[in-house]
C-alpha cells in the first residue's frame, strides 16, 4: 500500500510530537514548574475562558465590646471574579512537494526531513515560550531607545536579547499603531550590554519614536494576543485579567525599583522583598529567577561574605544557589530572564491554563494541507493557553540590579 498523507500525519503525530512536547518541558526553565490545568476551560462567544473567584477583603464584623454593648455589625468575605481568556499560539510547518513525495519513494528520507523540522520547531517553540514566561503579553521583543537613526533601516533598542537575524517584525507604538510591518532583521550589532542596534529590510521607517515596540509581525496592533508573563503578572499597578488593584488593592504584587538607576544587589534588598511579600500575601516565594548577570552578582555577594556558594539540588529538580531567609529559597539562573531583574515567585499561585499541550491541527482529517498556487504542503501546530495567577500579591520583583 503506497504511503499517503495519512502516513505523513502518523509519522509527525505519533513519532515526533511526543518528542517535541517532552523536550520542551526540559528546555523551559521557569514555566516547566508551573502547574498545568484544563479544569474550568469553557468556550463562550468571543473566545475560551477560565473563571475563578479571588478573596479581596476580610470579614469586618470583628470587635470587642463592654458588657451589654451592641455587637459588631455582621460582615462577610469580599470576593472578585477573575476571567482569564486563553491566547492562541501557532507554529506553521511548510514542506515542499518534493519532500512530501519522498513518502512514496523513500519513507526513511521523509522521516529524516521530519526529524530535522521537528528539532527546529522544538527549539523555536521552546525559546519563544521561555521568552513569553517573562513577557507582558504585548509580544514586545525589544523597545526602541531612540527614533529613526541617521543610517537608513537601522533601529536602536534598549535590549537585543530576544532579537534574532531572520525574524520578521513590525515596529508599533505602545498603543498599537503600526509604524512599519513585515520587515526582516538582517543584522544585529551589540553596543553596550544589553543595548544594541539592528538593521531591517524594506523601506526605511521614519515615523518611529523612542518607546515603540519591536514585535513579531502581526503579534500586536493594540490588542494583547500573547499569554501574559511575569512582566504583566508581577506588577503593582495596572489591571490584570478583569481585576484592577486601583479598586482592589490586594491585587498588586510587590515591586522594588530604583527609578531606572542601576544599583548593587544586597541581601538587605532581597530580605526586604521576601518580607514585603509575606506581609502582603501571607506567602513566601518558592523560587527566585534571575538573569545570568544577576545570578553572578548574587554569587559575588556570597563570595565577598565568605558564604557557601556551591550549587544545591532543591525539591522539584531545581539546581541553584540558596538564599536563606527563614528558609532556603533557590536562586535559579535563566538565560531567557530579562536583564537586571530578580523575580520572587510563589509557584503555587500560578497556573498554566490550557485545553491541551501543543497539538497538530487535523480538523479536516489530515494535518497536511496543500498550499494554493504552490507545490507545497503546510501543517499547523497549535496551543490555546494562558498563564493565570490566583494570588498576585504572593509574588515580587526587584529591578534595576547591576549585573556582573
Amino acid at each position: 500500500m503506497p504511503a499517503t498523507l495519512v502516513t505523513a500525519t502518523n509519522i509527525a503525530k505519533e513519532v515526533y510530537l511526543p518528542q517535541l512536547v517532552g523536550q520542551l518541558n526540559r528546555e523551559i526553565i521557569g514555566l516547566r514548574r508551573v502547574e498545568k490545568s484544563s479544569d474550568g476551560v469553557s468556550s463562550d462567544t468571543g473566545g475560551k475562558y477560565v473563571r475563578f473567584p479571588i478573596r479581596v477583603s476580610r470579614n469586618p464584623g470583628l470587635g470587642y465590646r463592654a458588657e451589654g454593648g451592641a455587637l459588631p455589625t455582621g460582615g462577610n468575605q469580599g470576593y472578585a471574579s477573575v476571567q482569564v481568556g486563553l491566547k492562541y499560539g501557532y507554529g506553521m510547518l511548510l514542506l515542499s512537494g518534493q519532500s512530501m513525495r519522498l513518502l512514496k519513494t523513500n519513507a526513511q528520507a521523509f522521516a529524516s526531513v521530519m526529524q530535522d523540522e521537528m528539532d527546529g520547531l522544538k527549539s523555536d517553540v521552546g525559546k519563544d515560550t521561555a521568552r513569553i514566561f517573562y513577557a507582558d503579553g504585548t509580544g514586545a521583543l525589544a523597545t526602541l531607545s531612540s527614533a529613526s537613526q541617521a543610517t537608513a533601516n537601522t533601529s536602536a533598542v534598549n535590549d537585543i536579547q530576544y532579537l534574532e537575524v531572520g525574524q520578521i517584525i513590525d515596529i508599533v507604538s505602545t498603543g498599537g499603531t503600526v509604524r512599519g510591518s513585515a520587515r526582516t532583521i538582517t543584522s544585529i550589532t551589540p553596543t553596550t550590554t544589553p543595548a544594541g542596534t539592528f538593521v531591517y529590510s524594506g523601506a526605511d521607517i521614519t515615523t518611529d519614536v523612542s518607546t515603540d515596540l519591536v514585535v513579531r509581525t502581526g503579534d500586536f496592533a493594540g490588542t494583547v494576543l500573547e499569554p501574559n508573563g511575569l512582566s504583566s503578572i508581577v506588577k503593582a499597578t495596572g489591571a490584570l485579567y478583569n481585576v484592577d488593584p486601583a479598586t482592589q488593592p490586594v491585587w498588586a504584587s510587590q515591586v522594588d525599583s530604583n527609578a531606572g538607576t542601576a544599583r548593587a544587589l544586597s541581601e538587605s534588598l532581597m530580605i526586604r522583598m521576601v518580607d514585603n511579600i509575606r506581609r502582603a500575601g501571607g506567602q513566601r516565594p518558592t523560587v527566585i529567577f534571575a538573569s545570568l548577570g544577576v545570578r553572578r552578582a548574587y554569587f559575588n555577594l556570597l563570595t565577598q561574605q565568605r558564604r557557601y556558594t556551591d550549587t544545591k539540588e532543591f525539591a522539584g529538580g531545581f539546581t541553584g544557589l540558596a538564599f536563606s531567609c527563614g528558609t532556603e529559597i533557590p536562586v535559579v539562573d535563566d538565560p531567557d530572564a530579562p536583564t537586571g531583574k530578580m523575580w520572587f515567585v510563589n509557584e503555587p499561585s500560578l497556573t498554566e491554563f490550557r485545553e491541551e499541550d501543543w497539538t497538530w491541527d487535523d480538523t479536516d482529517g489530515s494535518m497536511w494541507s496543500r498550499v494554493a498556487g504552490f507545490d507545497q504542503y503546510e501543517a499547523r501546530l497549535y496551543k490555546y493557553w494562558e498563564i493565570g495567577v490566583k494570588q498576585r500579591n504572593a509574588n515580587g520583583l526587584l529591578t534595576d540590579v547591576t549585573e556582573n
